[in-house]
């Protein structure tokens, strides 16, 4: 009887020790990839760190080797920058192009995305294919045709002109996406619409839309950023008028040389919208990107 409840409590104890250690490891190995993801955090927010650390900077505090941690801010770059450029100017035509290309992309990709995902053909996947090819194309390689048409169509240094080619440009992605979103939609849920008499139209605006609603609205946030972030079109398609505020950065570089101080200024400027954009839609962004993965 003795032996028996000896062999139990030495069985219970080791039990609790594997327990134990099962425990540790687990919390051990979360420890290393919170450590693991936060190093590659800071790795990766350090530049945009030490730009702005930068614009609060004099040009010669700039460019001293060894840089220089600790020193007395100055918003001389800012005052600098603001009085050689209308800085409002050029983040209103960021905001009025980068919003008119992710509607205007939406409008088209929606019932695009419908259309193979619901009433695929023999050519649908090789169109998809294809659509997603046009990303590999580089863009100066087309650069002198598109730049002829919108020269004929009255459409350079205008926000109509960027306004396509960034629809254009975000189209594939975006079509790509919403594909993917209404895949995971049933069928079923159509075929009732239909039984109950509805319209396409009535399909997509009352019953595609609000199920996958998360998917559409991370595509509208990634489209947003990705126009926002575009330089090479703005630079070669814009002078003055509707220069957004990629142009508006560039604008600080000189044959004399780049002044860090009032670049870093212009770059914070610049990406402070869209920084404060990116983090409070953040939840939704992850949202919509995982929509689907768990059913």
């Amino acid at each position: 009887m003795m032996s028996t409840s000896t062999s139990n409590s030495v069985a219970a104890a080791s039990a609790a020790v594997s327990a134990s250690r099962a425990r540790r490891s687990v919390i051990n190995k979360k420890l290393v990839l919170t450590l693991v993801a936060w190093t590659i955090a800071l790795v990766m927010f350090f530049p945009i760190f030490w730009m702005i650390l930068t614009s609060f900077k004099t040009e010669a505090e700039a460019i001293a080797t060894p840089p220089s941690l600790f020193f007395t801010p100055s918003i001389e770059g800012y005052i600098e920058i603001q009085a050689r450029a209308d800085y409002f100017k050029y983040a209103m035509n960021s905001v009025v192009i980068s919003l008119g290309a992710t509607l205007l992309a939406l409008l088209i990709a929606i019932p695009s995305a419908y259309s193979m995902a619901f009433l695929p053909t023999k050519r649908t996947q090789g169109t998809l294919l294809w659509m997603l090819s046009t990303k590999m194309l580089p863009s100066v390689g087309v650069l002198l045709p598109v730049y002829l048409i919108f020269r004929d169509l009255g459409l350079l240094d205008s926000r109509t002109g960027l306004i396509i080619i960034y629809m254009l440009m975000n189209l594939p992605i975006v079509v790509w996406m919403l594909y993917t979103f209404f895949k995971d939609i049933p069928k079923d849920i159509l075929e009732a619409g239909r039984m109950d008499g509805a319209s396409t139209l009535q399909e997509i605006f009352h019953l595609l839309l609000p199920l996958t609603l998360p998917g559409i609205a991370s595509t509208g946030l990634l489209c947003v950023i990705l126009s926002w972030n575009e330089a090479f079109w703005s630079l070669n398609l814009t002078t003055s008028n509707a220069a957004p505020l990629t142009a508006y950065i560039a604008s600080f570089s000189s044959p004399e040389g780049l002044f860090w101080a009032k670049l870093s200024a212009a770059s914070t400027l610049a990406i402070a919208p869209i920084l404060i954009f990116g983090w409070m839609t953040q939840k939704q962004m992850v949202r919509g990107l995982t929509f689907g993965a768990v059913k």
